[in-house]
């Protein structure tokens, strides 16, 4: 596997290990800080690579610093160019994922606003081992966060101590990943990943207000459905619905689309990866990697 060697801060390429934030400074001492994971995906056939969906990456990533009250972030034009300059000063020959981040970069209180700093990363990462065979997932006894303590919209670096719980807690029980209730007891998502199920050939996912992350991934798995035919509800989602699903799957930009194969120990369907999920895991893979024609907009070009 390729190894990153340079990562970009604050427009400097350097190299990756050298890369320096004081360990009192505000984006480390209170995690105030806002990130996005993509991915350059490689097209097999000219080993071109494209970032899938950067554009609303960026603009989350905006809406981010908004709501953190950042002052003088960097604009997206700087954090475009700089995204495609990682990949291409890594030279990955296989598939990168990419870690965009904004912080407090100086020593401070808790209400400073700046200086903001930035960092993009490429990484290799490989594709979860239980992508072909699927996910035992467990309901938490963690709660979601919600929208009125740490805007779970908003992809900050503190956010993801409540899923870390949750994925440790899962782990510790002989699961893979968790799924996490709002506090109204309604399903939300799961740890750092949103989730669909299918009932009654329908797929169903809870809405933006049981307290998810507005994920680009979610967003895609929407319109490749919609354009399969596949009827789709947003709403709230009971937690026993995940009991009598015929099939569950996680999406996410580290997850891609993974199939849920068990709940509490209970089988999803026949304990199977179903042909819904299949179809959709193969419509994503033809768009990120562009041996589709579909969606030429959702590829930025290395």
């Amino acid at each position: 596997m390729w190894t990153a060697d340079t990562i970009i801060h604050n427009g400097t390429a350097m190299p990756f290990a050298e890369a320096r934030l004081h360990p009192l400074s505000v984006g480390v001492a209170y995690g105030v800080a806002v990130f996005e994971g993509m991915r350059a995906y490689r097209n097999p056939a000219d080993g071109s690579f494209s970032v899938f969906r950067l554009d609303e990456h960026l603009a989350r990533l905006q809406q981010g610093m908004k709501v953190m009250r950042f002052d003088a972030p960097p604009s997206t034009g700087t954090l475009r160019d700089a995204v495609l300059e990682v990949v291409r000063l890594n030279a990955p020959d296989e598939d990168a994922y990419i870690r965009l981040q904004a912080q407090i970069e100086t020593i401070g209180t808790l209400a400073s606003t700046g200086p903001v700093g930035w960092v993009v990363a490429a990484l290799p990462r490989e594709r979860s081992a239980k992508f072909a065979s699927g996910l035992a997932a467990t309901v938490s006894s963690w709660t979601r966060i919600s929208d009125n303590a740490m805007p779970p919209r908003i992809k900050a670096s503190a956010n993801y101590h409540a899923s870390r719980l949750a994925n440790l807690q899962a782990r510790a029980d002989g699961y893979d990943s968790a799924l996490l209730l709002t506090q109204r007891g309604k399903l939300s998502e799961a740890a750092s990943a949103c989730i669909f199920l299918l009932r009654d050939g329908v797929l169903v996912t809870p809405g933006k207000s049981s307290d998810i992350l507005e994920s680009v991934t979610r967003d895609t798995v929407l319109v490749l459905a919609a354009e399969a035919g596949i009827p789709v509800e947003q709403r709230d989602v009971d937690r026993t619905e995940l009991y009598v699903a015929e099939e569950v799957f996680l999406c996410g930009t580290g997850q891609e689309l993974v199939a849920v194969t068990s709940v509490d120990r209970l089988p999803v369907g026949n304990g199977k990866p179903g042909a819904v999920t299949q179809r959709l895991q193969a419509a994503y893979e033809a768009v990120v990697r562009g041996t589709t024609n579909a969606h030429p907009e959702w590829r930025a070009r290395v």
